[in-house]
Parts: structure tokens; C-alpha cells; sequence
């Protein structure tokens, strides 16, 4: 492969990276909007790993016709043992929601193992030849692990399988997760047909080293 189709993989490995990084510390992969009760508005979001409340409460008729807002931001550790009913009703949904979490941390890991890989390999023209291979399977992994975590996290929506959940919407992180995981799927493709093309001894792919196998 050419050293600058090294150097686009590697940025948009990053990419994929970032979104996958940011959907997984962001706490708002679901969130429930209550309805608003004697002028309290709360919100709640679910992270994999924390659970974060908004509640603003709005004081109308001051005597110059103003409101006065109060806002109360606070978040704890998602799913939690006592709070959330970790050993009994909720013993599955905890495991599955915690899972879920695990399998975000093992995607990031294996995309920052391909970003190295991705550096080591442009560094001569012979690791150019060969660490297509590993990058391509590294970031596959990264995506599956990607995957793995939306799917998980769709089903316990979807199924309602937290008592809240009847009344939750996806939020941004959520939508984060999808983008890296699509784009993920992308770059996988373009590693592998870069790869395989440069074997075949494609100039576009190969550069004007073109290596072709020996026959005979």
C-alpha cells in the first residue's frame, strides 16, 4: 500500500476513535424528558457509566413580571448496586447494562492499537506489504466491539428492560455510537480493497513500487 493510504486510514481510524471515545464518556446515550409538574422541569440521562439528573424549577409572577430559574445538575454511577436494584429485580438489566460498557472500553483499546499499528507499518516499504492485514482485522474488531455495545443498549431500550426506559429517547451519544460504527465499517472496506488491490499490483494502490507476485 502507499505511505498516504497509510496516512488516511490512520486519521480516519482516529475518527472513529473520537466518536467511539466520546459516545462512551458522554451520559446521555438515553434520555427521559418528564413532563413538567408546578413549574419543575427534571431530565434524566443514562451513560453506560453514570446517570445524570437536570431538574429546573421556574418561579413565575415576580413584581416585575420576570422569572427566577433554579437548576439542580448532579450525576452518580450507573447502574449502582442498592440504588438501582442491582441484586434483585434488576440483577440482569445491571449485568447487560455494565457489559455493554466493557465492550465500549475493548473497542476503544483495539482502535488505538490500530492507529499504532497503522505507524509502525508506514515506517518501510516491507511493513507497508504486510500490516494492511493486521490493521484491516484490528479495526473489524473495533468495530464489532462497537456494534456489540448499540445492540445491547437498543434491546434494553427497546424492551423497556430499565422502569424508565418506557419513556426514554435516544440522545447524543447514542447517535455518536452509530456514526463510528458506520464510518468504522467504511474504513474497514476501503483498508481491505486498498490492500488487496495493492497486492495485485494495482499502481493506485501499490504506488510506483508496484509489487506484483512472482510466477513460476
Amino acid at each position: 500500500m502507499r505511505k498516504a493510504s497509510y496516512v488516511v486510514a490512520f486519521f480516519a481510524v482516529v475518527a472513529t476513535v473520537i466518536l467511539n471515545g466520546l459516545s462512551a464518556t458522554r451520559p446521555d446515550w438515553l434520555v427521559v424528558n418528564n413532563p413538567e409538574i408546578f413549574h419543575a422541569k427534571v431530565t434524566v440521562q443514562y451513560g453506560l457509566t453514570q446517570r445524570c439528573e437536570r431538574q429546573v424549577v421556574v418561579v413565575p409572577g415576580l413584581p416585575d413580571g420576570s422569572k427566577l430559574a433554579y437548576t439542580d445538575y448532579k450525576c452518580r454511577a450507573f447502574p449502582n448496586r442498592v440504588t438501582d436494584n442491582c441484586e434483585k429485580e434488576n440483577k440482569a438489566f445491571c449485568m447487560t447494562w455494565s457489559t455493554a460498557g466493557y465492550f465500549t472500553e475493548l473497542g476503544v483499546g483495539s482502535g488505538i492499537v490500530a492507529c499504532l499499528a497503522l505507524l509502525f507499518g508506514v515506517s518501510t516499504h516491507s511493513r507497508r506489504r504486510r500490516i494492511w492485514r493486521a490493521v484491516a482485522w484490528l479495526t473489524a474488531l473495533h468495530v464489532a466491539f462497537q456494534i456489540i455495545t448499540f445492540a445491547v443498549v437498543t434491546d434494553l431500550y427497546r424492551n423497556s428492560r430499565y422502569p424508565t426506559f418506557e419513556q426514554a429517547r435516544p440522545g447524543m451519544a447514542y447517535v455518536l455510537n452509530a456514526l463510528s460504527w458506520v464510518f468504522g465499517i467504511l474504513v474497514t472496506i476501503g483498508i481491505i480493497t486498498t490492500g488487496v488491490s495493492a497486492n495485485k499490483g494495482h499502481r493506485w494502490a501499490a504506488g510506483n513500487r508496484a509489487y506484483r507476485p512472482i510466477e513460476g
